[in-house]
């Protein structure tokens, strides 16, 4: 249950960012909850390899490169949902640096079963 929750507020938070971002698109909220699936789904497999192959540099950065990894798995969502557009590289890690700031509010707000 804790999980359907937390994909339904990233997939309210995205939307709504939307709004606000001229650079992300979402056909509607549909789009929103599937990119929030995808999402979560690339999380869970991509994301750790991506963090394993990017640790020198992460390290270098002291962590940043951990929002550019970020924006990359918005990007590759991107690719996946017909019904998401992202304009470029920089509305991804805008995008990201949001979506990650907004929903850990949110989620945090909710507090945890």
């Amino acid at each position: 249950m804790n999980l359907i929750i937390r994909l339904l507020v990233t997939a309210i938070v995205a939307y709504l960012l939307t709004m606000i971002l001229p650079g992300v698109h979402f056909a509607g909220f549909a789009g929103a909850l599937i990119f929030s699936i995808v999402l979560g789904l690339l999380n869970l497999i991509v994301k750790p390899v991506l963090n394993i192959l990017g640790l020198p540099l992460t390290i270098i950065t002291l962590g940043l490169f951990t929002l550019v990894i970020n924006a990359v798995i918005i990007l590759i969502a991107d690719y996946f949902i017909d019904s998401m557009q992202v304009d470029g590289f920089w509305w991804a890690f805008i995008f990201s640096i949001l979506l990650s700031i907004v929903t850990s509010l949110a989620n945090s707000m909710m507090g945890d079963d």
